[in-house]
């Protein structure tokens, strides 16, 4: 009997060595590419499905298909190729191919996020206006067309157009014509989930959403979203963010997310929402630059991701956010924070701890904690709400993104994290979090600076958190020990210099200086050598998690 097993055994071993050896290796091309997917750690994203009733499960459902079809938007709007390319890369079979597609699809596109968009299909390097403008067209092209034709200055600039060549002429068309058929798709979904909506405030967002499609105007529908009440379902989807516009910021990328409520958590943060005015008051602000007209509604949500789409998936995940964009909407009733606690709970665990052990000096090791990481990223979302918004500039009326145009998402993330910094310690100072927590703000941040650094200084997060890291170390509140390569906050010198920082950038917005805003970019959103040392240490690490979400089972 002994010999028997004995010989199964040998048997299996023999079989395990052939299987292996069988495998052809990767040369070095693929062994590239799968380094680059290897920098994203797959990470189940799950959810609590017992939250949800069966109607419920079936709006997610619906909602989760839609979703997938945002996805599909957001490709044709990355690259006027990426059509083609997904056409020729789903269908191959040689290894070198799968993973093309396979880094295409984390990447909605042929080019490289974390690498400054350097190609790794083709030559052609990304156009800067993704595939909102003609390839061939020039900044100047454009600005000189809204000179020569004044009246075109609305539908050229409106976030909801692309624009396009017809009889040598430069036209804009509306969402709703360039993209038709996909939306047609996502209202017939969207009308679907709300006929399982039992909840009133869930099925009216649903169903004026839906419209929105059709319409071109998200004005009503993101008031609904606004006035969604005692839901269980949190869901956003449609053109929001601006970053992939790289020419001026003006035009919106589909995006969805879709999530649930966790009720325990949000009872927790209601109470933050009571500190807007205050938060406000307390800027680093002349009070004529203060913003008090935007809403004071602005819930606070705790949710669980159940899946993302578009915009928001592309490469680095997202732990919140900030929405509606639209000033007309924040100055009626705010706007709303949704933490993804999932989210943060993955990211904690395998990207920021492992980096703080890395980055931070030993005695400040221990300050880098999920709390400080959690509630940064709540008052950075809060912070998006509050400062200049619609401005006053040449006697005009106008709005900071508008005025600072493709340094506004850099410049709008910095001064987010800054003042996520700022208003924790004027929570600490409420009372609303202990005087303990202070050193947890500070040593958290300074760690978690080196997860977005990661991402690219180019990258709007990246580059915000450069110039806060720089100035910072610049005036003595950090400090970099060349011979142990670690970091560390002078705890004294930490809020005067930050405040100081605080003051800078929101003037910059609040006058709408966009040469100002280049030149505070252009002098602190650069790699510094401590930051170009640290990120090489850091080359160990995965730069972020690809999520793997359960309802996708």
């Amino acid at each position: 009997m002994k010999k028997l097993f004995s010989s199964i055994i040998i048997i299996l071993v023999i079989g395990m060595v052939a299987g292996c050896t069988n495998k052809k290796p990767l040369n070095e091309g693929e062994k590239m590419l799968k380094e680059r997917i290897d920098k994203y750690a797959l990470t189940e994203i799950k959810y609590d499905e017992s939250l949800l009733d069966e109607n419920q499960k079936k709006v997610v459902h619906k909602l989760f298909e839609a979703a997938q079809i945002i996805d599909e938007l957001f490709l044709e709007q990355v690259y006027y190729k990426n059509a083609e390319i997904e056409k020729e890369l789903k269908g191959a079979t040689d290894e070198l191919s799968k993973l093309k597609y396979d880094f295409f699809k984390l990447n909605f596109g042929p080019f490289d996020r974390l690498d400054h968009e350097t190609p790794f299909i083709g030559t052609e390097q990304k156009p800067k206006g993704a595939n909102f403008y003609p390839v061939d067209m020039t900044k100047e092209e454009f600005t000189n067309w809204i000179k020569e034709n004044p009246a075109d200055e609305k539908d050229f600039t409106s976030e909801f157009t692309v624009i396009r060549r017809k009889d040598n002429k430069l036209v804009a068309v509306p969402y709703t014509e360039e993209y038709k058929e996909k939306l047609q798709k996502i209202i017939v979904l969207m009308k679907d989930a709300a006929e399982f909506a039992d909840n009133p405030t869930l099925k009216n967002y649903l169903l004026t959403r839906a419209k929105s499609f059709e319409t071109n105007d998200y004005y009503e529908s993101d008031m609904a979203w606004m006035d969604l009440k005692d839901h269980a379902i949190e869901v956003i989807i449609g053109p929001y963010e601006v970053y992939e516009d790289g020419i001026f910021n003006y035009k919106a990328a589909y995006e969805c997310f879709l999530t649930i409520v966790d009720p325990v958590e949000s009872e927790k943060l209601e109470k933050f929402a009571d500190y807007l005015t205050e938060i406000e008051e307390n800027l680093p602000l002349p009070d004529e630059h203060k913003n008090f007209t935007r809403g004071s509604e602005s819930p606070i949500i705790v949710a669980q991701e159940v899946f993302s789409a578009g915009d928001t998936k592309a490469g680095v995940q997202t732990l919140a956010f900030n929405l509606p964009n639209d000033e007309r909407v924040r100055k009626a009733k705010g706007s709303k924070k949704v933490m993804l606690k999932n989210v943060h709970e993955a990211k904690f665990e395998k990207l920021l701890q492992p980096i703080a052990e890395i980055v931070m000096d030993k005695e400040q090791l221990a300050y880098v904690t999920f709390d400080g990481f959690f509630n940064h990223t709540l008052m950075h979302e809060i912070s998006h709400g509050v400062g200049p918004g619609l401005i006053k500039k040449d006697g005009k009326e106008t709005e900071v993104k508008k005025e600072l145009k493709e340094t506004y998402s850099i410049l709008e993330e910095c001064k987010a994290d800054i003042l996520g910094m700022y208003n924790d310690i004027f929570m600490i100072e409420k009372g609303v979090y202990t005087k303990e927590f202070e050193n947890e703000v500070w040593s958290t941040f300074l760690a978690g600076a080196f997860r977005s650094m990661r991402f690219g200084i180019n990258e709007a997060h990246g580059g915000g958190t450069a110039i806060i890291y720089n100035y910072m170390l610049e005036n003595g509140a950090y400090e970099y020990d060349s011979e142990t390569e670690k970091v560390k906050v002078d705890f004294e010198k930490a809020y005067p210099v930050l405040k100081d920082l605080a003051n800078k950038v929101l003037m910059i917005q609040a006058k709408g200086d966009y040469q100002a805003s280049k030149d505070i970019i252009a002098q602190y959103g650069i790699e510094t050598p401590s930051i170009k040392r640290l990120r090489e240490k850091l080359e160990v690490l995965p730069i972020d998690i690809r999520p793997v979400f359960q309802i996708e089972k």
